[in-house]
């Protein structure tokens, strides 16, 4: 188990990069985390829905995604509520007390855990699992169901990864192991110092007193990186994205809604040579962007108010006016049309609101959550959404996509205005050819189009070559191989 001192150490990375070395020497690795809490999500190939980490960690290890993976995933709706996803279905929404205290619940949540843990290491040897958060969360102990919990029922090696780049490294790992049970503590048998910058040889005197403070190893110290790209799931990575458009490149504007989903749907474009692509709520870099696209959202209703509300959406419709493209993606998608309802307040107390009346569709949020992977003429992708929307009044069908089983997937207008549900659309190389076309004058003289699967093949080996250097796996072979 890869446990932290806090959020985004890097554990989710780590955790990556151990897969993909331990599937390079022959074994057959898995990754697993008990509970996740993200709105980065993914569809298994039988439509179920888990954390986007674990499903890149699969493809870390070359298998497909499960949702013994991750058996429990929880999608922040606001500050105080959850979606609870059990075994890639909905169950309902919680409140963060009732969640943590169990109180409204008859759920036995920890033997469900439980056994898809079991399940998944008949299946495969090592399990790399990976905790939530701080494991020093004394208060939660109790209701822990992803950390030191976990890693006894697995009887799990626990190695602590913590981030030296945020400063205070010395006292949050002494701190975490401190604060655990005499139990839980000799579980913990290596430390990770990650994100370290500068001279490595400054840390020698350190990294020996931090082993004789803990009295446990340090496995290795990762230094920083910004030349391998990995898909990140927090939030807290879209803090680094860049948020200003850029002269020379076809510039793509991302817009960054409060409820935000799904952000990895972008990493392909992000990537590609071709173009530019930032983040923004401002009007003013909304206008100076070629290409718009509306990302998907947890809360559709609330992000269409806070467009209107913050001058956005006239921003966005104005730029469409004056040549812009404007690409919508699920909630994006809803967003584009003339109405979203949601008459039965799935979302809040919002009955309706007029959309951006981009596209001649109208939205209900309504019905069964919809998960599936799809495939279509221009590659695959997934769906995860709730609601249906359809042509408004006596709108002709003008579908985006035709999918492989048989429906119709999203609306185009022309090539400048178009909305689909399947996120990952944009990994597809032919996807996105078709969306910059229009914007080709821009582009340098014999730009070639992105392939992102050999790309992103290409950063595992990268991520695993970097973690061989700096950590010592054969001391983590040898912490395996251990009856202790």
């Amino acid at each position: 188990m890869l446990a932290g001192t806090g959020s985004d150490v890097g554990k989710s990375v780590v955790a990556a990069a151990l897969c993909r070395i331990f599937k390079q020497d022959g074994y057959c690795p898995a990754p697993f985390k008990a509970q996740n809490m993200a709105l980065n999500s993914f569809a298994t190939p039988e439509g179920l829905e888990i954390g986007r980490a674990q499903a890149v960690q699969a493809q870390a290890a070359g298998i497909p995604c499960h949702t013994d993976m991750n058996p429990l995933l929880l999608k922040p709706q606001s500050d105080h509520t959850s979606q609870v996803i059990l075994h890639g279905k909905p169950i309902g929404n919680k409140n963060a007390y009732d969640y943590w205290r169990r109180g409204s619940s008859d759920i036995d949540f920890r033997g469900e855990v439980c056994a898809a843990f079991d399940r998944l290491a008949s299946r495969y040897n090592p399990i790399v699992m990976e905790g939530a958060g701080s494991i020093s969360e004394i208060n939660l102990r109790d209701t822990d169901l992803v950390n030191l919990p976990m890693a006894r029922h697995a009887g799990a090696d626990v190695i602590l990864v913590g981030d030296i780049d945020r400063g205070g490294v010395f006292a949050s790992v002494y701190g975490s192991i401190a604060l655990q049970s005499p139990e839980d503590r000799k579980l913990i048998k290596g430390i990770i110092i990650n994100k370290f910058r500068g001279d490595m040889r400054l840390f020698d005197t350190g990294r020996k007193m931090l082993e004789d403070i803990c009295g446990v190893p340090v496995l290795g110290v990762i230094p920083y990186f910004k030349d391998i790209h990995i898909e990140e799931e927090d939030s807290v990575a879209l803090s680094q994205k860049s948020m200003q458009a850029q002269r020379g490149k076809v510039n793509v504007a991302v817009v960054m809604l409060r409820h935000l989903s799904n952000y990895t749907d972008f990493d392909a474009l992000e990537r590609d040579p071709r173009v530019h692509l930032f983040y923004t709520s401002n009007t003013e870099d909304i206008k100076k962007a070629d290409i718009i696209i509306l990302p998907g959202t947890k809360s559709t209703l609330h992000d269409l108010y806070e467009l209107r509300r913050n001058g956005c959406a006239q921003a966005i419709i104005m730029a469409h006016r004056e040549g812009a493209t404007v690409l919508g993606i699920c909630g994006g998608y809803q967003i584009m049309g003339t109405e979203v309802l949601d008459p039965h307040h799935l979302e809040g107390d919002i009955d309706r609101l007029p959309g951006l009346g981009l596209l001649p569709t109208t939205t209900t949020i309504d019905g069964d959550k919809q998960t599936r992977q799809v495939h279509c003429e221009y590659g695959a992708g997934y769906e995860i959404h709730q609601g249906l929307t359809r042509p408004m009044g006596d709108a002709a069908s003008s579908p985006l996509l035709h999918l492989d089983d048989g429906r119709e997937d999203g609306y185009i207008v022309d090539r400048k205005c178009m909305g689909t549900y399947v996120h990952g659309i944009l990994d597809n190389a032919p996807f996105v050819d078709f969306v910059l076309e229009p914007f080709k004058g821009k582009m340098a003289e014999g730009s070639a189009p992105f392939d992102y699967a050999a790309f992103k093949e290409e950063q595992f080996d990268k991520l695993a070559a970097h973690v061989r250097q700096f950590v010592d796996m054969g001391q983590i072979y040898k912490i395996l191989t251990s009856n202790d």
